[in-house]
């Protein structure tokens, strides 16, 4: 929270390579300007309701229109989309002025501005915005290469924001080592492992709050799954059942593997199983009556959208929507680095977040790294009705999709009407 006196100092000494000065009624280009050039540097700070002379006019709309107006700016005209830090400061007159704050150490760089109907990259230069080069922007994602998203510290957190005996259960039952002793020897293992970050404080990092945090959501509004079964092949009825899932993404196990308590992963797996409905087939002259989708594919499309999704993007959730003839998992964000639909059916290994993965791992060691798509979605369909998987990427999500039976008649261009609002 920035202080009066810290908007007077900021005030005194003028714009620079970290503070922007902007009247609250600027074009939203501008103001997506300034947020893709502080981004793209060492973060910073835009203060709304400031002349460029650092004469304060203030906010002209009331302080939550104000707000909205910024998010609705960061979503919308800023890519990838953001989340800035926002407050308000009271000066003596009376008069408010906006501070927008902008973390530079974010791993969605390059971040472009929505300059008209183009997408640009911006870079400051002391007290100007310029677009950047096509080595600068190259360099920009070197940057976001080496700062995962997922390495991230929470802020306001700290080892209290884990569960001890679930990293414990993690310890013992998963990785059959013994535990630290003492809050000391923990928070020294954890920061060793990623869990904990290594600055001053030692506050939680993203992997550590979504694999084992007491509750994830209070700093992570994006982790979880919101999940949706619809009695149709459209969205157009009313759900029969649907399931806002937070918590760990890891279950409890018992000394013999068996699961104690749920984690997300396995609570969104127990919503598609009793959602997803029996086909009936002919199998050797015999009627056999099964499940429309194979539990490997069904695992593999969930652990794989909450492993690899983008958790930049910090307003949308993993999706899972149930109808009558599929079941699609959404993910949040493209693909990453490099990955296409037709590497990926090759078996192409290129994590977003590794430390996620190499844990999720530990609770499946019989998985073979890098084949998930290939052996247990692609051939796990064909083997059990014949069908296709289909993988579509958006700009901003990536959707697998899995039918229940064959096709008599393909729908083109067919794409789910329904995104679930979370609440």
């Amino acid at each position: 929270m920035t202080t009066r006196a810290e908007v007077l100092e900021l005030l005194r000494n003028g714009e620079n390579s970290a503070v922007e000065f902007e009247r609250d009624d600027v074009h939203p280009d501008e103001i997506a300007e300034a947020m893709s050039a502080l981004l793209n540097a060492y973060g910073g700070r835009i203060l709304l309701g400031v002349e460029d002379d650092g004469e304060v006019s203030g906010l002209t709309q009331p302080r939550d229109q104000a707000k909205q107006r910024i998010m609705s700016i960061a979503q919308n005209n800023v890519q990838p989309p953001i989340v800035p830090f926002w407050s308000t400061v009271t000066m003596e007159d009376g008069r408010e002025v906006g501070i927008v704050a902008l973390l530079g150490d974010s791993p969605g760089k390059p971040y472009r501005a929505r300059i008209g109907k183009a997408w640009v990259s911006f870079s400051r230069v002391g007290t100007a915005s310029r677009e950047t080069t096509r080595e600068e922007e190259e360099r920009l994602r070197r940057e976001a290469g080496i700062a995962r998203y997922e390495r991230k510290p929470a802020p306001q957190t700290g080892l209290g924001d884990l569960d001890l005996s679930l990293v414990e259960n993690y310890f013992r039952v998963v990785l059959r080592r013994d535990t630290p002793n003492g809050t000391d020897e923990w928070t020294r293992v954890l920061a060793n492992l990623g869990f904990l970050d290594e600055r001053a404080g030692r506050p939680a990092t993203v992997a550590g709050l979504l694999l084992f945090g007491r509750n994830p959501n209070r700093r992570l509004p994006q982790a979880g799954i919101a999940a949706v079964s619809f009695p149709s092949r459209d969205s157009d009825h009313s759900p029969t059942d649907e399931e806002v899932i937070r918590g760990p993404l890891v279950s409890r196990l018992s000394a013999r593997g068996r699961v104690e308590e749920k984690g997300v992963i396995d609570r969104a797996l127990d919503f598609v199983r009793r959602n997803v409905g029996a086909r009936a087939r002919l199998e050797g002259g015999r009627r056999r009556v099964r499940r429309a989708l194979p539990s490997d594919a069904i695992r593999e499309a969930v652990v794989n959208a909450v492993t690899h999704r983008d958790y930049a993007r910090e307003t949308t959730t993993v999706e899972i929507f149930l109808y009558e003839d599929r079941l699609e998992v959404v993910s949040p964000g493209r693909l990453p680095n490099g990955v296409t639909v037709e590497r990926m059916k090759d078996g192409m290994r290129a994590p977003r977040n590794e430390l996620l993965r190499d844990v999720l791992r530990d609770y499946r060691p019989e998985s073979q790294p890098g084949m998930g798509v290939r052996n247990r979605i692609i051939l796990a369909m064909r083997r059990h009705n014949d069908t296709e998987p289909e993988l579509v990427e958006e700009e901003r999500r990536f959707t697998v999709r899995l039918w229940k039976e064959p096709r008599r008649s393909a729908r083109p261009g067919f794409e789910a009407a329904i995104r679930f609002r979370r609440r």
